[in-house]
């Protein structure tokens, strides 16, 4: 662009997406690029012609700002699986920082990734009080690759810099005041930003404030070296296991800590750029941002449109104060919306309501929240012994025992209960949701929302639409949902749904290895050594073995049966699959229940023999696979990528390889059917008869992930 042209383009136009205007001897860089002015590459453009004519304009300073409800959100990551479209980041980023004049980044809303990395390069950071920042490319399976591992840590110091990068979490307007990410806030709305930044842009001309560069910034790296690298490294260890991004991103601020003594600025960045390129394109890297697609697609609901009119839930009523009707109470207490909680008698309310206290209290003890927060969110849970307070509720969330005529019973009293249009939801784990909702005279208003446990803890929210439910209550389910902080996926009425039919095919295959001659720590290895937070059977102690079981019926049919005859009940006493540490809860094998194992097989005839890790690995996982194929087969699920969801949010599947869905596309399907005949010819049983799905998806050469039913 040559001076006449710059001097042309003052004001006005730069790019479709960025525009030039003047606010007195103030230069406005203003990207307009909906809905959340992400880097496409015509902004990237419109920042390097902008900078060049507003620099050579007569301007006294630049203010770069943002239309609509955010500052840049970060890249634009529809370009990630498409050619490079010029002109890359870097030169609109170094147009700012070395600009002659001020240049202020003005922030509001989110200033993540790529969006933070070029505020990193303005001179100046203003924001409005809601803004928030970070880095969150570590959950794409990336790091920062816009300079923003060299740029951060000396401005926040590495300590503070990893913690963002590794979690990925954004951090808010008072905290980036408090670490020197930004220089001010300058109120609270969209006015205030633009008043506030041009204020500060004239200040900063007048006085002529001193505008280092942070890259020349080493101060805040001093001190940092091998050691405190070291305990970083360990802090995470549990929470990053198996993620290739975490520790990269550590390597990354590593190389900006080595070449400040040198003020090397741009050897940190020829590593940033080497260590970025390893990730980009690698397998995790695809099966997060996979992923990242997938969760935004299970909001969606096609015969469900945006425009569904929704129940407006001014108060919930949760029927059981026990560990899941409290958990479930929380989430809507978090949110500031009343909760009507009853339970069958007055002690059982006030034990229940205590253990909400405790959880509370430990959240603020770990500084999440403050003590006021703990009684204000008290404050809105009203307990009762009386089902008729539900009368008043919007939403009615039943948890009580998993028993089909108890459930019945209670809808049909809630039917008479109930306001008319109250949306009446089961929180059923596997039961048939049709035939609860036949108990009202209204079951197109019973919804299933199946919560995990913890409910206050686990993200996932199955949502359960019977054959009568109306779309008015899908869309309050799915939305309430998301509201509270859940990833609500819709499913069909099956024994189980979508995540516990799956895990119900991989129970038996468990439990029929241990008789074989594995053990359950052998088994829990492999699948925790896959990447599971656990394996099935520490995942039982944890739950409780006696959850589900009743010794009057109790008849030695199961080991599980006979664990808990013998007086085991997992974490709960002490003594499960595994012996625990009543201090630590460490757990260890415990050769006893190695021995009932084996005579547990003895009088049943099964002969003991070696298996290997790998069939337990191709045992515990195959038939989760045939499972959700049918899932889907049946339409059940609405798409592969909904059960990925499920299984990564609800069981802990490793989100690196994107799901079991996405799993086995990347082994092949035709291999993965080859195994699961293989097994259905040796062993038998209905969850090895291979899904219809998955055979033809492997002669077509299709896809169980982007399967649509």
């Amino acid at each position: 662009m040559t001076q006449q042209d710059q001097s042309q383009t003052a004001e006005g136009q730069i790019t479709e997406s960025v525009r030039l205007e003047r606010r007195d001897d103030v230069a406005l860089l203003i990207v307009n690029n909906p809905p959340v002015n992400v880097l496409s590459y015509h902004v990237r453009q419109g920042l390097i012609d902008g900078m060049a004519a507003a620099e050579s304009s007569d301007a006294s300073a630049i203010v770069l700002i943002c239309d609509g409800r955010t500052f840049i959100a970060g890249a634009d990551i529809t370009e990630f699986s498409q050619p490079p479209k010029p002109p890359a980041l870097v030169p609109g980023q170094e147009a700012m920082e070395n600009c002659s004049k001020p240049v202020v980044a003005a922030i509001h809303g989110t200033s993540l990734g790529g969006g933070l990395e070029v505020a990193l390069c303005a001179h100046f950071r203003v924001a409005i009080s809601s803004a928030q920042f970070g880095l969150p490319e570590v959950k794409l399976g990336l790091l920062p690759g816009g300079g923003g591992t060299q740029r951060l840590p000396r401005i926040t110091g590495p300590q503070r810099a990893l913690e963002m990068m590794v979690s990925g979490d954004p951090i808010g307007a008072s905290e980036a005041l408090e670490c020197g990410l930004i220089n001010e806030i300058v109120g609270d709305s969209l006015a205030d930003l633009e008043a506030g930044a041009v204020a500060f842009a004239r200040r900063a001309a007048a006085e002529n404030m001193p505008r280092p560069r942070i890259r020349d910034r080493n101060e805040r790296l001093e001190g940092f070296g091998t050691e405190q690298f070291a305990a970083f490294r360990a802090s995470i260890a549990r929470r990053t296991r198996g993620f290739e991004a975490p520790e990269r991103i550590i390597r990354c601020v590593e190389a900006a800590v080595s070449t400040a003594a040198s003020g090397d600025f741009e050897a940190g960045l020829a590593a940033e750029a080497r260590i970025f390129g390893e990730l980009m394109g690698s397998s995790q890297a695809n099966a997060q941002q996979y992923y990242f697609f997938a969760e935004r697609a299970a909001q969606k609901v096609p015969d469900v449109p945006r425009d569904t009119s929704q129940v407006d839930i001014a108060r919930v009523g949760i029927l059981g104060a026990g560990t899941m009707g409290g958990g479930i109470a929380m989430n809507f207490a978090n949110i500031g919306i009343p909760v009507t909680l009853v339970e069958r008698d007055e002690a059982s309310l006030e034990r229940g309501l205590a253990v909400v206290r405790r959880n509370y209290e430990r959240t603020a003890a770990r500084g999440g929240i403050s003590s006021d927060d703990v009684q204000t969110r008290m404050d809105l849970l009203r307990g009762s012994t009386d089902m008729g307070d539900f009368a008043d509720c919007d939403l009615m969330i039943e948890a009580v025992f998993e028993n089909m005529s108890l459930k019945k019973d209670v809808f049909a009293q809630l039917d008479d209960i109930c306001k008319p249009g109250a949306v009446l939801a089961t929180n059923t784990s596997a039961l048939n949701v049709n035939e609860i909702a036949s108990a009202t005279s209204r079951p197109q208003d019973v919804v299933g929302m199946h919560f995990f446990s913890p409910a206050n803890v686990m993200r996932m929210l199955e949502v359960v639409r019977g054959d009568a439910t109306s779309r008015t209550a899908i869309a309050t389910a799915m939305s309430i949902g998301k509201r509270i902080g859940k990833t609500p996926v819709l499913c069909g009425v099956c024994h189980g749904f979508i995540g516990n039919r799956m895990l119900f095919m991989r129970g038996v295959e468990a439990d029929q290895m241990l008789l074989e001659g594995a053990t359950p720590a052998q088994v829990d290895k492999v699948v925790y050594d896959f990447g599971f937070p656990m394996g099935p059977f520490a995942m039982r102690d944890l739950a409780g073995l006696d959850v589900g079981w009743n010794p009057d019926t109790s008849s030695s049919s199961t080991v599980r049966e006979v664990l808990c005859e013998s007086g085991r009940r997992g974490q709960k006493n002490g003594r499960g699959y595994y012996i625990y540490d009543p201090d630590t809860r460490a757990s260890t094998p415990d050769p006893e229940v190695t021995q009932m194992i084996r005579d547990f097989a003895s009088e049943r005839g099964v002969t003991l023999r070696e298996v290997t890790d790998a069939e337990i690995g191709e045992r515990c996982l195959y038939p989760i696979v045939n499972e959700g194929a049918k899932i889907l087969d049946e339409g059940i699920a609405l798409r592969g990528s909904d059960v990925d969801v499920t299984w990564i949010n609800g069981y802990g599947w490793p989100m690196y390889t994107g799901g079991p869905m996405y799993w086995a596309d990347e082994i092949g399907l035709g291999e993965v059917l080859d195994r699961i005949r293989h097994y259905d010819q040796t062993l038998g049983g209905d969850h090895w008869t291979p899904s219809p799905l998955l055979e033809r998806l492997a002669a077509e050469g299709g896809s169980l992930a982007r399967y649509e039913s």
